[in-house]
């Protein structure tokens, strides 16, 4: 598959993007040499391989949820610029 200019202006569109006329040319060049090298991708024989989900075989390590000791509210509040007896009071952020 070959990119021509036509492809290329509406990929351009498509994403947004203004080219101009003396970028077009390398931007055909970098587009078609992607194109190549997927097509060679393409031509290696992957059979008995298994799709890869994630490229570190690590899974995320989690911390189990324990009850602790917290920082008492009374103490939380004290240097809060607004708070009732209960919550921080914070600007309205939306409408």
């Amino acid at each position: 598959m070959k990119v021509d200019k036509e492809t290329l202006q509406k990929i351009a569109h498509l994403a947004r993007l203004e080219v101009r006329p003396e970028e077009e040319a390398e931007l055909l060049n970098s587009l078609n040499g992607v194109l190549t090298w997927m097509e060679q991708l393409n031509e290696v024989d992957t059979t008995g391989v298994e799709p890869l989900m994630h490229i570190s075989p690590d899974l995320n390590v989690l911390r189990n949820d324990a009850v602790a000791n917290h920082l008492p509210r009374e103490q939380a509040l004290v240097n809060a610029p607004q708070h009732d007896e209960t919550f921080f009071q914070v600007p309205k952020v939306m409408e």
